[in-house]
């Protein structure tokens, strides 16, 4: 589980979030919405350790994560929007690498289990630039997971995707939220119909909803996602 408390990001003279609080549970796929500029790549980056907050506390599985949290850090399997891979690589060779660099035990039974979780086992012995973008994606998936980690952060990890990639990495997500938290990035409100349980929507750094979706459509029940999403980032555009 994620708790995160009043956080905050102050850069110079502004607020890149603003006192911030909200939950993720584990089991449910929570997704993180807001415009361009909202403050959710500065809250992700705080939520893995990469950056420290300004104020505030973030917990998982209530312990306090900061970037000098190795242990906690490790919980973490974050998948960047720009999916970071050595495209020269062969997709096992840069598995073992990633489950070396993790610290992971038992690494040849870990890759190889991760290999037949997220979908390559006919692709492993390929480079990874000769793959295509979905299976770029699932590699990337499985270098978030190697791991194991309690919490999974993927930012827009459908983008660019084709139909069928996409049917197939929404059914790999859902998948691996069975047994972890997963906070999924997006600016594609399809992608948040087909796969949350819960969202959270912020705008200049401040939330704006915190509820399940469900909860959020019966509120706008006359409303689209996409005109739910426009109406309260509108309505908090002054503040």
């Amino acid at each position: 589980m994620v708790v995160v408390q009043e956080l905050t990001k102050v850069y110079g003279p502004q607020k890149a979030v603003d006192a911030l609080s909200f939950a993720a549970q584990p089991g449910r796929i929570l997704g993180f919405l807001g415009p361009n500029g909202a403050g959710k790549s500065t809250t992700m980056r705080m939520l893995t350790g990469y950056l420290k907050a300004t104020s505030g506390i973030i917990t998982i599985d209530g312990e306090p994560m900061h970037p000098e949290a190795t242990a906690i850090r490790k919980k973490v399997g974050y998948l960047p929007e720009n999916t970071p891979l050595y495209t020269d690589m062969y997709v096992k060779e840069f598995l073992h690498f990633s489950a070396a660099v993790s610290g992971v035990k038992n690494s040849v039974q870990r890759v190889d289990e991760v290999i037949q979780q997220v979908g390559l086992d006919t692709e492993k012995h390929k480079k990874i630039h000769m793959l295509s973008k979905g299976y770029k994606q699932r590699v990337g998936m499985a270098q978030a997971i190697i791991h194991e980690p309690s919490l999974l952060i993927l930012d827009e990890p459908t983008s660019g995707l084709d139909p069928n990639q996409l049917t197939e990495i929404r059914s790999l997500i859902r998948i691996l939220g069975k047994n972890r938290t997963v906070i999924i990035s997006t600016h594609i409100m399809q992608e948040v119909e087909a796969l949350c349980d819960d969202v959270v929507i912020i705008n200049h750094g401040r939330l704006v909803a915190n509820s399940s979706l469900l909860s959020l459509k019966e509120k706008y029940a006359s409303l689209s996602l996409e005109e739910i999403f426009k109406l309260l980032t509108t309505l908090n555009h002054a503040g």
